[in-house]
Order: structure tokens, then sequence, then C-alpha cells
């Protein structure tokens, strides 16, 4: 079955970094988009980042542009999310996604991730 397992989350004070990975297993990562999404209580998952399959084309939402960076190992079937200069209003669950034919149909139980000082 398919499984997306997120890891790296923590505490982290404002400026910090966190390296978040994600490992799939049940299926053929090589052949599919690979997202990032974050949540805050209240407010509606929204999308970090997305990359595909061989890592041609990479999208990033606005809210953490020009901060963080998404990368893929297919070998090691593992999606990467480094974040930099991290801020208080970055804390939430963030979650990895598998996206399939225009939907995520597979999602991770979620890392928290909490910016503070």
């Amino acid at each position: 079955q398919v499984q997306l397992v997120e890891s790296g989350g923590g505490v982290v004070q404002p400026g910090g970094s966190l390296r978040l990975a994600c490992v799939a297993s049940g299926f053929t990562f090589s052949a599919y988009t690979m997202s990032w999404y974050r949540q805050v209580p209240g407010k509606e998952r929204e999308l970090v980042a997305s990359i595909s399959s061989a890592a041609r084309s990479i999208n990033y939402g606005a809210s953490m542009k020009g901060r963080c960076t998404v990368s893929r190992d297919n070998a090691e079937n593992t999606v990467y999310l480094q974040m930099n200069s991290l801020k208080p209003e970055d804390t939430a669950v963030y979650y990895c996604s598998r996206w399939n034919w225009g939907v995520n149909d597979y999602w991770g139980q979620g890392t928290q991730v909490t910016v503070s000082s």
C-alpha cells in the first residue's frame, strides 16, 4: 500500500533552518510529482512546493518562495524540503503528498514545525 512518512520537523528559532524528508513506499516513486503542503489549524492547507517526477519542473507557493528548496532522490524514494530563514508564521504541520492526474491522492501524517524563540 502507498505510504508517505514525513520527518525532520521540530522547534527552531526564528531565522533558523530545517530540512524535512518524506520517504515513500508502495508505488513507483520516480513516476510521480510530489508536493509539500502546510496547514495551520483553522486555515486551508497551502502549497509550499512541488517537484515533478524527474525534477525538471519545480514550483513554489508564495508563502515560502525564496526561502525553501524542494529536491528528491528517486533512488531513495525520498523528497526533501529545505527551509531557511524561518519565521514564526511558518509554524504549521507540513505534509507531503503524491500528485496523480490532477489530485493529491495520498498524504503523509504530517510533521510539526514550530518557529519560536
